[in-house]
């Protein structure tokens, strides 16, 4: 697409597709980048507009499907583990430098079954990353992830047992 007709065409349809997009979207923000992207990928696809359907039917099926891709992809970040939990206490790795407390985590760690002792002493002692944590098990890195976690878990229930 040469850079007039673009200019023409993100002249005459960004506020349109804009406001469809605020539709899908309900965020200034994201429909904003939303809206962005799509005149990027319209003006940019080595696929030019064909004429089979008008300028905007065309933008706005371009601007869904990006709306659509950009909700799959969060909503496949949040069913991922995060890097840490939320805990308003000290965190475990925290309290490892308390002596007393280390001792404790120690022998709680020393009674946890496998694999969760390994993963957990891989990525705490080791600072090994998930990946990584990952690649030696055999594994990929959300199992890696979710192993750790629920690791902590259950040296935090039995630090409150005790």
């Amino acid at each position: 697409m040469d850079k007039n007709t673009a200019e023409k065409l993100y002249k005459a349809f960004y506020m349109k597709v804009f406001s469809y997009v605020m539709t899908l979207a309900r965020d200034r923000n994201d429909a904003e980048e939303i809206t962005q992207e799509t005149f990027f990928r319209a003006i940019s696809t080595e696929k030019s507009f064909k004429g089979e359907s008008e300028s905007f039917t065309w933008l706005c099926a371009i601007a869904k499907n990006i709306f659509i891709d950009e909700k799959r992809r969060s909503a496949r970040e949040d069913d991922e583990p995060s890097e840490e939990l939320p805990d308003n206490d000290r965190g475990i790795e925290q309290q490892l430098s308390d002596k007393a407390m280390s001792l404790k985590i120690h022998s709680i760690l020393h009674q946890l079954e496998e694999p969760y002792k390994e993963v957990f002493q891989l990525r705490v002692f080791g600072e090994l990353s998930f990946a990584e944590i990952g690649s030696i098990f055999g594994k990929t890195e959300t199992w890696a992830r979710v192993t750790y976690h629920r690791a902590r878990l259950k040296i935090k229930e039995r630090m409150d047992e005790t």
